[in-house]
């Protein structure tokens, strides 16, 4: 993108923190919409993201993580 250019967030379409980037698909995510994976700490966005209502209650897992939880 061209320098300058503020970017939204992929999910709200709010302005987005640069820094603020989903691991899985690169699309920038904003503080409010970004998800943290329970298993890699890994930064995902709702698409690249599933919840997991396991035993242990709520689980955020990154697409990576959840298809090793079965």
């Amino acid at each position: 993108p061209p320098v300058g250019v503020s970017k939204a967030c992929s999910s709200c379409v709010r302005t987005a923190d640069v820094k603020e980037a989903c691991t899985q698909c690169d699309q920038f995510i904003c503080q409010n919409c970004s998800r943290l994976c329970s298993c890699c700490n890994a930064v995902t966005c709702s698409l690249c993201s599933t919840v997991d209502h396991g035993d242990v209650g709520e689980q955020v897992l990154c697409n990576g993580c959840s298809i090793f939880q079965v």
